[in-house]
């Protein structure tokens, strides 16, 4: 009787040590508070050029989407629905843009290179949700240019005020869910060590590279929506353009063909850098490019992009231009090309 009551007393101590070990590794887990953005610690000297190109590209960025939003409210000639998603379109780039630019920029000056953990799962979360916005709207621009050239006496019913604000409003309501499903996942995963981030932001690939836990079913999940969201609203523009393009064709003018064809052109080659890179970056669950390949790829979508949007779709449009004139002169402004190139003063 005395050698089982020692013998349980030995079982209910081995099982009791081996609840305690196991609670220390639980508590071992997820003791990541923060990460380190390495960034582009790896180009040392090159670090302040690229500062000053990316302080640049950025000041650069907010002013051109700022006028667009700007010149689109203020002239009411402008109140066409192309110009309306255009002006949405620029409103999101100022968000979208900020997300990840000002970071960088830290980084790059040294100001701090690290991140909490709450704030990087909130930086992703903005930058899907902005991410995913954009793709939506550019397929409604897409569309809505599609229905302007081959269906324009369906054109002002089928986009009336009413429409356009569905459209994007559903665009918006869209981007916010799409941001929740990646950045609760990657939450969701244990992050035991190391800290250290090889991007310039939190980023969905190197996030799910430094978990310590299974990340096989994250992967797949945000493999499927990144397929739902990128290819399919790539695939919407393409198959509008393709449509827009054939009409073109018909035009008989061939000086008509020519301009249509340079604008369409310019906005196919936009739609096709920021698709074909964010497709690169995220449609391939098992394939994985080196780091210093994903932060190049990265600034395209990023950077680069939010850039060339307001130039190619607004800033090159002779309505567009003739309604920034308009202002500026309603703004006591006078311009003239001087000795260190076009001044503007009052």
């Amino acid at each position: 009787m005395a050698r089982g009551t020692a013998w349980e007393a030995q079982e209910d101590e081995g099982s009791f040590q081996e609840e305690i070990s196991m609670m220390m590794r639980v508590q071992n887990v997820t003791q990541v508070t923060e990460f380190q953005l390495l960034g582009f610690q790896t180009l040392g000297e090159w670090q302040a050029l690229l500062f000053a190109v990316f302080l640049l590209v950025y000041l650069l960025t907010l002013t051109g989407n700022v006028l667009v939003v700007a010149v689109v409210s203020q002239d009411p000639r402008l109140r066409s629905p192309m110009y309306g998603f255009l002006q949405q379109l620029s409103f999101l780039e100022l968000w979208y843009t900020s997300t990840v630019v000002p970071l960088l920029l830290a980084s790059l000056a040294s100001w701090g290179r690290s991140i909490s953990f709450s704030a990087c799962m909130v930086q992703l979360y903005f930058f899907v949700f902005f991410g995913a916005t954009e793709c939506f709207l550019l397929a409604v621009m897409a569309y809505d240019r599609f229905l302007a050239i081959c269906s324009p006496l369906r054109y002002p019913l089928l986009m009336s005020p009413d429409a356009c604000r569905q459209l994007v409003a559903l665009c918006w309501l869209t981007g916010v869910g799409t941001g929740l499903l990646p950045s609760l996942m990657i939450s969701q995963l244990d992050f035991c060590g190391p800290n250290q981030i090889n991007h310039f932001f939190c980023d969905l690939p190197p996030l799910m590279q430094l978990s310590c836990s299974s990340a096989h079913i994250t992967e797949v999940a945000i493999f499927v929506l990144s397929v739902a969201v990128l290819c399919v609203c790539f695939l919407l523009t393409l198959v509008s353009y393709v449509f827009i393009m054939s009409a073109i064709l018909r035009i008989p003018s061939t000086a008509g063909r020519r301009k249509t064809f340079s604008t369409c052109g310019s906005h196919l080659a936009v739609v096709t850098i920021y698709y074909g890179t964010m497709i690169s970056m995220y449609v391939r669950p098992s394939a994985h490019l080196s780091p210093d390949i994903n932060k190049i790829i990265s600034v395209f979508y990023t950077v680069v992009t939010p850039l060339l949007n307001p130039v190619i779709y607004s800033l090159r449009n002779k309505d567009f231009e003739e309604a920034l004139r308009k202002l500026m002169r309603r703004q006591g402004l006078r311009c003239g090309v001087g000795a260190g190139g076009q001044v503007c003063r009052r």
